[in-house]
């Protein structure tokens, strides 16, 4: 018998007949003396509902308030799932995130959770009963609603693991685990059976949207194992865990993630002198813009050329900033381009294999793509390429670094 925190997406609750399915599902594990608890999301649509509902009301809601009013869609789906299991001859109960006790900051709309009271939920347990637990929300110190931003339910359902020591974490998704990269884009992308915290948050992070990047820091945190499944079909998923418990010969690469929401500004003909960099970038971080890659060139003149990269929804507001201070900045000029995007290998085998980079240079030069930018850490390597050679590069290196999945495997 094991303990297991599951948690369902908004497309795995999105109809009634899915809420049902879900029951079935959560029924089976039930009868083979499983421990359950379930984290679940609003119904597929119903939050981009409500927000739009408070749109028509105000531009610039209430932060406390919209949380009051988005927290409302989780509570109708583990209502519903309560029901689906009590028609089973199934004991469950729904806790709402204030009832079941996670205690949050008061950053409204974004807030993390600080601590989980379990026992409520152990009483359930011990009870023979199934805890269905509202994701995505909690309450601060003042007894305010607070919810943990978007895709916050599997940061919910790591926490609630982590906080009753389950055996497992499991996401049920509309995916059957993290692949080696988009299957959309590389048809022979193949499904990992393990991947450690450390490459699932790099991915993560570069573009991977399988999982929350705060669930996966949780996890990794707490050493709580997770799982990637479908809710849809039958199968093992992508088990997440530790270095150390992962397979002893990790191959050097174990995916390729990529994002096409950048853009790049490039400050030309500044002085080469101390402290130009942060005053390029110190009016770029006051404007709430993050900075991801960062590339300088010294010219022989006593000049140099700064470029950097942001997400494309910033790049306007980058730009016009650093126009308007170009003469403050003595520079030449101030260009740009978002036609651009990022890809990177990804796998902490770089770290005993040498010649990685190289060989994605070697490969993406074979192709004709120019890279614009690189950055490397100790398991990844990301270069800006421009975003009309996307598809190409990911196809190219995910076969040269032997990622295809074979002819004969199922998909």
């Amino acid at each position: 018998m094991a303990l297991y925190v599951q948690k369902y997406g908004g497309t795995s609750v999105g109809t009634i007949e899915r809420i049902e399915a879900v029951a079935d599902k959560l029924k089976t594990f039930h009868e083979q003396g499983h421990q359950l608890v379930v984290a679940v999301s609003a119904m597929s649509g119903e939050t981009n509902r409500l927000i739009s509902l408070a749109k028509g009301i105000s531009d610039s809601p209430s932060p406390r308030e919209m949380d009051v009013l988005v927290s409302t869609g989780e509570q109708v789906t583990i209502a519903l799932l309560a029901m689906a299991l009590d028609k089973r001859g199934i004991h469950a109960r729904s806790f709402t995130g204030w009832q079941v006790g996670i205690k949050t900051d008061n950053a409204f709309m974004k807030a993390r959770i600080e601590d989980i009271e379990t026992s409520k939920m152990r009483e359930v347990l011990d009870a023979g009963g199934i805890c269905i637990v509202a994701g995505f929300q909690g309450i601060d110190g003042d007894n305010n609603i607070t919810t943990l931003g978007r895709g916050g339910s599997d940061t919910t359902g790591v926490a609630l693991a982590a906080a009753l020591k389950a055996d497992e974490c499991q996401i049920y998704t509309d995916v059957d685990g993290v692949y080696t990269t988009d299957p959309r884009v590389v048809p022979a992308a193949r499904r990992m059976d393990k991947v450690t915290f450390e490459e699932m948050l790099e991915m993560a992070s570069l573009g991977s949207k399988v999982l929350q990047i705060r669930s996966v820091e949780f996890a990794g945190k707490y050493k709580v194992p997770l799982r990637v499944l479908s809710s849809f079909k039958e199968g093992n998923g992508t088990l997440i865990t530790t270095e150390e418990t992962s397979s002893v010969e990790n191959p050097v690469i174990s995916g390729i993630a990529f994002n096409r929401d950048e853009a790049k500004v490039t400050v030309k003909g500044v002085p080469d002198v101390p402290g130009v960099a942060s005053r390029i970038l110190v009016p770029v971080s006051a404007a709430n813009i993050e900075v991801d890659m960062i590339i300088q060139n010294v010219s022989d003149d006593g000049s140099t050329d700064f470029t950097f990269t942001v997400h494309r929804n910033d790049y306007k507001k980058a730009l016009k900033i650093l126009s308007e201070l170009a003469t403050e900045l003595n520079a030449k000029s101030v260009s740009g381009t978002d036609d651009i995007c990022k890809v990177s290998m990804v796998g902490v085998g770089m770290r005993s294999h040498a010649g990685v980079a190289s060989k994605m240079f070697e490969t993406l030069a074979n192709e004709s793509v120019n890279i614009l930018a690189i950055t490397t850490s100790e398991i990844k390597i990301s270069v800006v390429i421009e975003e009309k050679y996307l598809e190409l590069a990911v196809r190219a290196l995910h076969t040269a670094f032997g990622l295809d999945a074979e002819v004969t495997e199922e998909q």
